[in-house]
């Protein structure tokens, strides 16, 4: 098959007993899928009707939230039509694309929890500078790097990947990940390990920035009981978050780089969806129910949102 004439066909991994458990794991993929998109855009509604939320803390938070629906459509949406279809097939065009959507959207989460980091250095550590560092432009401009930044870096990598020849055509994943496109072509892999390491350079110099901005945050809050209650209130789901980022990441490395056929296929499976499962689902959650104030608007907003409804039924049952 000519790479350049014809659309090269992938096969991707076919779920363990799909034909039996195909409605169990149509319904699991799907409920998940709705709370993702659930809790996140409610996230998003509540910050962006209520101007008290109107801080940086919060418009970074909503932009973390609309990342995980991006990352989270480019996974969901695949795994469902084929568990309907039952057909585990993807072109090459649109595996280059799930692959940039789903590790653009997890790089720009790397960089969004890093400026928030930076954010929160800024509001524990220099509280009279806050409003003077951290303005609309200021925001503004910590968003489109958090954004560009890694939406470059992976349409580069996916670039890379998918400009060689073929001579395998089987991804062992649920989805496509750029290490498991390089790993089909006959060409050498040189260059995209050389890429890969000046990516890992560049989020270890963000993993720095965190680390040393949480030292001076640790250090902060030793002189000052206001400074620990902020602290825990706010950078505690931040910590989680971050955690939770480096598993999710931590387990698709080892997976994709040292999966083996002799590894348990539970094991398997768990590993490639830890990824696209854990953090667009638990970020939301974990900012929501740590954070006070944000959990009272949500609450509040749920509230009304059933007061409104019960008012409309009151009024029909009365018309009639």
């Amino acid at each position: 098959m000519d790479n350049k004439s014809y659309p090269v066909i992938f096969t991707l991994m076919i779920p363990k007993e799909s034909k039996s458990y195909k409605q169990i794991y149509f319904i699991c993929f799907f409920v998940l899928y709705v709370l993702i998109l659930s809790i996140n855009i409610r996230l998003v509604v509540v910050i962006i009707m209520e101007k008290v939320l109107h801080e940086p803390m919060y418009i970074f938070l909503c932009h973390l939230c609309i990342n995980g629906v991006y990352g989270a459509s480019g996974f969901y949406p695949k795994i469902l039509s084929d568990l309907i279809l039952d057909s585990y097939v993807i072109s090459s065009h649109m595996c280059a694309l799930q692959v940039f959507v789903i590790y653009s959207s997890l790089l720009c989460e790397f960089t969004i929890l890093t400026v928030m980091s930076y954010d929160r250095y800024v509001a524990i550590c220099k509280p009279l500078d806050y409003h003077t560092r951290l303005t609309k432009h200021t925001c503004v401009k910590l968003i489109l790097f958090s954004r560009i930044v890694p939406t470059f870096s992976v349409f580069i990598a996916t670039l890379l990947s998918n400009v060689r020849p073929f001579c395998s055509y089987h991804i062992d994943k649920l989805y496509c990940d750029n290490w498991s496109v390089v790993k089909l072509s006959c060409a050498s892999s040189f260059v995209n390990n050389v890429y890969g390491y000046i990516i890992g350079v560049v989020s270890i110099s963000f993993a720095v920035f965190i680390i040393f901005s949480y030292i001076k945050l640790v250090a902060a809050c030793k002189a000052s009981l206001e400074n620990r209650r902020k602290f825990w209130q706010t950078c505690l789901p931040h910590i989680f978050s971050l955690i939770n980022f480096c598993v999710a990441m931590f387990f698709d490395f080892m997976y994709s780089r040292y999966g083996a056929n002799d590894v348990p296929e539970s094991l398997r499976h768990f590993l490639a969806l830890e990824l696209v499962i854990v953090p667009p689902l638990f970020n939301p959650l974990i900012y929501g129910l740590k954070i006070k104030v944000l959990r009272t608007f949500v609450f509040t907003s749920c509230a009304a949102g059933r007061v409104n409804v019960s008012k409309k039924v009151l009024k029909r049952v009365h018309a009639n």
